[in-house]
């Protein structure tokens, strides 16, 4: 419930934008808390967990732990984890494997792996407060790792620099691959994101997980979209992602991220209820304050949902708000209106009605379009 103000309810802080979600875990608890405060969700898993339990790999890396068991044992994600313990009882190895664990160096890489350890009936012996492999392999180097055996739960992807890191300092590393991520298995909803995202229809999208990010660039490169969807995350689609880890495939290609300072969905969403409002345009018009948002227009604090041809053609006006814009322009402004500038008349139309406020915007006389700025208003709000 959003406190009252004035005695109307306070505007849910997402009411208007549109949030795409790549996860594949938790992907329902980041869409619910999305919703809740007012965001349409477009939900497209970038990629599928695919546990491994009846794979071999797994069942002799974790014989040979048994046979013969490390000095370190690094855990890197909680489902992992857990799927291994699982895994290992489903083989007949479930004790052994823990009186294993009991016995080793055991370093957990945050809080949710250190839950999953101690649900196990383990203790970890050291947990890094940023949940980031480059102190987990900072105080492995500071230790010493010389003639060590170190096994590393992998966490759906190799960890080749974490890996090679190691051995050039002397280690035995054995990799433990609980699951994999792989491409999921309809593409279509990812497809939906693509377009959505180079079509700027969407405000942000969210990442929780770095396989997600890089998944999300090689379908959009096996589309021939890459250069387009890097255009929209640099400068209309708000790139958020749940921690520095999750980031890396992003600013590997040179795009900044927004990231909250607790690594959890719930920071994510209240850092993204900060940001997207921050970035709407707001302008005086009319006597009235306007805020445009990504698929809807706040008047006077009302939401006032406006279909997509309306939204153009309001975000092409607002770019030099005050100013006459022609029916060409606006025309080009409209997708797929070709050369028909009644397709304008329309529209327009359609826009007064969603605003609820006609005078908003003026028509003039055989020359366009404009925002009714007020008057007080100078330029500096021309062309922001």
């Amino acid at each position: 419930m959003y406190h009252e103000q004035h005695g109307a309810p306070a505007v849910a802080p997402l009411a208007g934008f549109t949030v795409g979600v790549t996860a594949a875990r938790r992907a329902d608890e980041l869409g619910a808390l999305l919703q809740r405060r007012g965001a349409a969700v477009l939900h497209a898993p970038a990629l599928r967990i695919v546990p491994l339990a009846d794979d071999g790999e797994l069942l002799a890396a974790t014989k040979e732990l048994i046979d013969n068991p490390p000095d370190v044992v690094v855990a890197t994600t909680a489902i992992g984890f857990r799927g291994w313990v699982e895994a290992a009882d489903g083989w007949g190895f479930g004790e052994e494997l823990l009186a294993c664990l009991r016995g080793v160096e055991l370093l957990a890489r945050g809080p949710k792996v250190k839950g999953a350890i101690r649900a196990a009936g383990l203790t970890e012996e050291w947990s890094p407060t940023s949940e980031s492999m480059a102190e987990v392999l900072d105080r492995l180097l500071g230790e010493g790792v010389a003639d060590r055996r170190v096994a590393l739960q992998l966490h759906g992807e190799p960890l080749p620099g974490f890996v090679e890191a190691l051995r050039v300092g002397g280690a035995e590393v054995v990799v433990v691959p609980v699951y994999r991520w792989m491409p999921p298995e309809d593409l279509a909803p990812l497809d939906r994101l693509l377009d959505a995202a180079v079509g700027r229809s969407l405000d942000a999208v969210t990442f929780t997980s770095a396989p997600a990010a890089a998944s999300l660039f090689s379908r959009a490169e096996d589309r021939g979209m890459l250069p387009e969807l890097l255009d929209a995350l640099a400068h209309d689609v708000l790139p958020a992602c749940v921690g520095p880890v999750t980031a890396l495939p992003l600013q590997a290609v040179g795009l900044d991220t927004v990231q909250p300072d607790r690594f959890r969905l719930g920071p994510l969403v209240q850092l993204l209820c900060v940001e997207l409002p921050s970035r709407a345009r707001t302008l005086p018009v009319a006597g009235r304050r306007v805020e445009i948002r990504g698929h809807a227009v706040l008047v006077d604090g009302e939401v006032r949902p406006v279909p997509p041809a309306g939204m153009s053609l309001l975000n092409t006006l607002a770019r030099r708000p005050g100013w006459v814009v022609s029916r060409a322009d606006l025309l080009r402004a409209l997708p797929g209106a070709g050369r028909d500038e009644h397709a304008v008349e329309t529209a327009m139309a359609r826009l007064r009605t969603a605003l609820g406020v006609p005078n908003l915007i003026q028509t003039v006389v055989k020359r366009g379009y404009r925002l009714a700025l007020d008057p007080a208003v100078d330029t500096k709000y021309a062309d922001t």
